[in-house]
């Protein structure tokens, strides 16, 4: 026991000299290939749009689509987050080597399965899908539980969410059901996920990089109002997902819009404007009262496509972008700061964020707008491939730096 004392000592968390680069540390595989399979899969669909292309015909393209984004793309990243994450939070060593390879695989499995669902039948493929949540959920409850964190919980909650909306999508789609419902509940468990996180590093990372100036525009440290505004943002969510068109749901969402950007503002953002990959985290973190106030308005006719992607392009896939980009690059020992090529993938996946809704608002441009939203979406992931795959692929952790 000693000798496995002393040297987990030499070695800190992370720091594996030995093995494959890219199983050393969960950010590493997940990163990278959610970020291949945005590329991938966003260009099948644009194709079977354009050209009409088969694609999981038995599952039924649009499902598989909506599924992909929502169940398949978007929790490599929350896979990659936690695994990092986590660790840090309770103190305890982080998954890597065998079993964090062993874990990508069953990730992998899934898309591969979905991908094939034609050939090898959407029940098996729906079985092989299925395992990926709730491995993640048991791995990340064990840590959770062992390290003490009750506060981390929260977390835990919101991949049970996840979890059980991919199952609802899954059985909706076998009966022949619209899984409007899985779509809204998992959505809206990454939103709720965004205002617990990101109310969390926020204003660490923007008091930390004010602090190094001198400066002392702080962000208002987390308090009840912040308690309230994440309770009643989960309200609006749950509400949305059960009752998009009601009336009591827009006022909520009304509500939450309003309370999350005064909460927003409350962080002080445009202080940090000279830095972009924090001020990145900002800009995200707006999509999330824009989005409750597209809520609000779809229940007097904005369409709900269009609602729900303001949610998953931008207070999602943004923030997921800026988080992988900042985790890489200290995690690996490099400065915390981002390329103009870096930058360049912010305002390109911004501005999709801010062009795919219209689709449904402009239905005389809807075929152009939604090209040339896939194409951004393809632009902005390559381009976080391109910078950051040698990084994760290739670069160990220098001994003695420090991650962020």
């Amino acid at each position: 026991m000693q000798k496995t004392m002393a040297k987990d000592e030499r070695v800190p968390r992370g720091m594996s000299r030995s093995g494959l680069v890219l199983f050393s540390y969960g950010f590493r595989p997940f990163f990278l290939a959610s970020a291949l399979w945005a590329i991938v899969s966003i260009d099948l669909w644009a194709a079977f749009l354009r050209f009409g292309i088969p694609l999981a015909t038995e599952y039924g393209t649009l499902h598989w689509h909506a599924h992909e984004m929502i169940f398949g793309f978007a929790p490599a990243i929350l896979a990659g987050f936690l695994l990092t994450a986590i660790p840090n939070w309770t103190g305890r060593l982080p998954i890597s080597g065998r079993p964090l390879a062993v874990l990508f695989s069953v990730w992998c499995a899934g898309r591969v399965a979905m991908l094939a669902s034609t050939s090898i039948g959407v029940v098996p493929a729906v079985a092989i899908d299925c395992l990926f949540l709730p491995a993640m959920l048991v791995l990340c409850a064990r840590e959770v539980v062992a390290g003490k964190k009750w506060k981390d919980l929260k977390v835990i909650a919101g991949l049970v969410v996840l979890s059980t909306a991919n199952v609802i999508f899954h059985v909706d789609v076998i009966m022949g059901h619209n899984p409007e419902l899985p779509i809204r509940l998992g959505l809206g468990a990454y939103v709720l996920l965004v205002t617990i996180v990101g109310g969390r590093i926020l204003p660490s990372f923007t008091r930390n990089w004010l602090n190094q100036f001198g400066r002392t525009e702080f962000p208002v440290p987390y308090n009840h109002y912040d308690a309230a505004t994440i309770i009643v943002g989960a309200a609006s969510l749950a509400a949305w997902a059960i009752a998009p068109e009601a009336v009591l749901t827009g006022f909520c969402a009304a509500v939450a819009a309003v309370m999350n950007g005064i909460r927003l503002y409350r962080w002080r953002g445009w202080n940090v404007w000279q830095e972009p990959i924090l001020f990145v985290l900002h800009a995200a973190y707006a999509f999330v009262p824009l989005g409750f106030a597209a809520v609000s308005l779809g229940t007097k006719g904005m369409p709900q496509v269009a609602v729900l992607h303001v949610f998953a392009i931008g207070a999602i896939s943004l923030m997921m972008l800026a988080v992988m980009t900042r985790a890489t690059r200290g995690h690996t020992g490099r400065k915390v700061k981002s390329s103009r090529f870096t930058n360049s993938s912010y305002i390109v996946l911004g501005a999709v964020a801010l062009l795919r809704p219209t689709a449904e608002l402009l239905p005389s441009l809807s075929t152009e707008i939604l090209m040339a939203s896939a194409i951004g979406w393809t632009v902005a992931f390559c381009m976080f491939a391109h910078e950051h795959a040698p990084f994760l692929c290739r670069e160990r952790k220098p001994l003695g730096a420090k991650g962020n």
